[in-house]
């Protein structure tokens, strides 16, 4: 690699990580701020909060990456052109393909980074997410070793506790129950004990009345009991998280016959050939992305109003582009067959591109030629 591209490339580079440092700063604050008033107001402590944010990084990384990867293709070509460096390299006979060398290797370098995300760190961290998520839910005793506070472990479900002794006793409990449609239950007790175990955790409570509202007629029965045992385990089970998901399986594990992988997971073919083509697909739509900031403000040459117009341009190719991405994994889903269209976009933003490369080499035959068809 000559000089040049190496100069090009490290603009490149710098600007990729500042503009992917923005985003990803932007989008963790955003998601942070809710997660981290849903796990403090469930009783769990700060280092759980980070460990869920950090697992949930990759994801997010890439998610920002091509757009990272667009504003510093389209912010360094604007910054050479205003500065006349493309000016100089055309007149020394470098041509727009010879220029876009190092965005190419620009884009490869991000799709190699892109590809390492999705192909494993990326399934490994939303699997440990899961876990991590599931043995939270499971943690009945730290969502309703509350004292004084009216909690929610689950949907319907409301859970109350005057005083905790030092010994373990739960003093004047409540536990309100409206999952069901039929019937609403409300249980109260003097005190109560929590006993676990490796699959369940069951509430024992003592002197205590259960009333039970029938919700057809409005009827309320009530029930004295000495001692009552309760299994809140289903309140905070998270069934979902237990099962298979190809999303949290790395592409290794998805090299087995999908019908059997089917089978194990549930899930359609159709979503699992989605999930696999995807992290091939999604790293592929970085390098289109850097091609298309800069092959699409190449042809608009060198203005002194700017090139407002071309980024706006470039801008809307891609929002488009991304948008069609979008769109054609529903028919993937429903016909597995049709996998070659998620490449689809990336095989059209390449043709674009080569297109437009083209156009900016050589815009004065291109234009005598039109208009001597024209005429």
């Amino acid at each position: 690699m000559v000089r040049l591209d190496r100069y090009v490339l490290s603009q490149l580079l710098v600007l990729f990580g500042f503009f992917a440092l923005v985003l990803v700063a932007i989008l963790w604050i955003n998601r942070g701020v809710s997660l981290f008033d849903q796990l403090i107001s469930d009783g769990q402590s700060a280092l759980v909060f980070l460990e869920f944010t950090a697992l949930g990084l990759p994801k997010l990384i890439t998610t920002v990456l091509p757009i990272a990867t667009f504003a510093a293709a389209v912010y360094v070509t604007n910054r050479m052109n205003n500065e006349s460096e493309l000016t100089v390299l055309q007149a020394t006979g470098s041509g727009p393909f010879r220029l876009a060398r190092p965005v190419l290797v620009f884009g490869l370098i991000v799709f190699v980074m892109a590809s390492a995300l999705h192909h494993v760190l990326m399934p490994l961290a939303q699997q440990q997410l899961s876990h991590r998520q599931n043995e939270v839910a499971q943690n009945a005793t730290a969502r309703l070793l509350t004292e004084g506070r009216f909690l929610h472990p689950s949907a319907g479900v409301t859970f109350y506790t005057q005083e905790i002794d030092d010994d373990g006793v739960l003093r004047d409990v409540l536990l309100s129950d409206r999952r069901s449609e039929i019937e609403e239950v409300i249980y109260t007790a003097a005190e109560a004990y929590l006993i676990r175990n490796e699959e369940s955790t069951t509430l024992i409570m003592v002197d205590g009345i259960a009333q039970r509202l029938a919700t057809a007629n409005e009827r309320l029965s009530t029930a004295n009991f000495r001692d009552f045992s309760f299994d809140i385990s289903a309140l905070v089970q998270n069934d979902a998280s237990q099962r298979l998901d190809p999303d949290r399986m790395t592409t290794v594990k998805l090299l087995q016959p999908w019908d059997a992988l089917s089978r194990t997971t549930g899930e359609t073919i159709g979503k699992i050939a989605v999930s696999f083509h995807a992290r091939f697909a999604d790293p592929l739509f970085c390098v289109v992305a850097a091609l298309i900031g800069f092959s699409t403000l190449m042809i608009g040459g060198y203005s002194r109003f700017g090139v407002w117009r071309e980024v706006a341009l470039a801008f809307a190719l891609l929002v488009a582009i991304d948008g069609v991405r979008s769109t054609l994994q529903s028919p993937v889903r429903s016909d597995p067959q049709l996998w070659p269209l998620l490449y689809l976009p990336s095989a059209f933003g390449a043709c674009l591109v080569v297109t437009m490369l083209w156009f900016a080499a050589k815009p004065r035959g291109v234009l005598l030629r039109l208009m001597r068809r024209a005429g």
